[in-house]
Formats: structure tokens, C-alpha cells, sequence
């Protein structure tokens, strides 16, 4: 079976979200994944490991109450920059805008760092209410 692609990968990635499937996500995390989530500020969550980064990720893709919308997406080499908007309610005021930078290697995502212009918390599944 062919390796996939960086563009493959970081579509597959997308449409986990935007169809609120997350065993798409599955196999397209790397063992030695670190990500860093949006919240909370000034750093964001730091996550990492395949399981913790599935966790989050899967909490996330399944919360049907929200909806991500991939904006434009970039892609070079290993790198793929994901410009989003995450809506978690009806109003204009109710979404928030970000960017993911992304790496992939052998096919799997092993780096994801998130960045979103808001200062106020955004209503976002976490680890925790994952398990709940």
C-alpha cells in the first residue's frame, strides 16, 4: 500500500471534523505526537503521546453541538498550515477563527500546533470531559 501523502493525511484529518467521524483519525497519528491546543492561554494544552493526542482529537471530531469549518488549507513538503473556524452556537459571536500548523511523517500526523484569535475561552471538549 502506497504511503500517504501530506495533502492525504491532513484532508483525512479535516474531514474527521467536519463530518463528526473520529475513527477517521485512527491512523493518522504517530506514535510520538505532540500537539498543543488553542486553550488554555497563554500557552494552550500541551498533549502529548498517539492515545492522549487520540483522545483529545476524537472528543473533539464527535461533539456534534459544534461544527469546524477548514478555511484554506497549505501544504509543503511535511508541512500543512489548516486555516479554521470552530462555531459552538447559532450567532456570528459564537465561532472563533484559527490556524493548525501541522507535520507529517511516514503517512501520520506527529505535530499539530493550534492558534486562535481570541482571548476569551472558547467552549471546547478537553481530556477530561472526554472520559466523563
Amino acid at each position: 500500500m502506497p504511503q500517504r501523502t501530506t495533502a492525504e493525511v491532513i484532508d483525512r484529518f479535516n474531514h474527521a471534523f467536519v463530518r463528526h467521524d473520529p475513527e477517521i483519525l485512527d491512523d493518522l497519528i504517530a506514535e510520538d505526537c505532540v500537539m498543543e491546543a488553542i486553550q488554555p492561554a497563554p500557552d494552550g494544552e500541551r498533549v502529548e503521546g498517539r492515545q492522549a493526542c487520540l483522545t483529545f482529537w476524537r472528543a473533539l471530531a464527535g461533539d456534534r453541538t459544534t461544527q469546524f469549518g477548514p478555511e484554506e488549507v497549505w501544504v509543503d513538503g511535511d508541512r500543512a498550515t489548516i486555516l479554521w473556524r470552530y462555531r459552538f452556537g447559532d450567532g456570528p459571536e459564537d465561532s472563533v477563527r484559527g490556524v493548525n500548523l501541522m507535520r507529517v511523517r511516514d503517512g501520520r500526523i506527529f505535530a499539530a500546533l493550534g492558534y486562535s484569535k481570541t482571548g476569551a475561552p472558547v467552549p471546547l471538549a478537553t481530556d477530561s470531559e472526554a472520559r466523563a
